[in-house]
């Protein structure tokens, strides 16, 4: 199972999809679609750690980190 982790004001959203089912996979990718028009930053995990930006869905990733633009002023 792959996760489209979302964080947000009240903390964090966890969806999971099985990545070889056709039908999770399209509700996946319009599910970052989605969450990246909204003004989200997606990234995966690196091996040590880092954070990875991505602009695709990869679902090969076991975890999709969905985060808020900052806004400053």
């Amino acid at each position: 199972m792959a996760t489209i982790l979302v964080m947000d004001h009240t903390g964090d959203t966890r969806q999971h999809f099985d990545p070889t089912d056709s039908e999770q996979l399209a509700w996946a990718n319009a599910r970052f679609n989605e969450l990246v028009s909204d003004g989200y930053t997606a990234a995966i995990r690196g091996s040590t750690g880092e954070a990875n930006l991505v602009r695709a869905l990869d679902p090969t990733a076991e975890e999709t980190l969905f985060y808020p633009r900052l806004v400053g002023g």
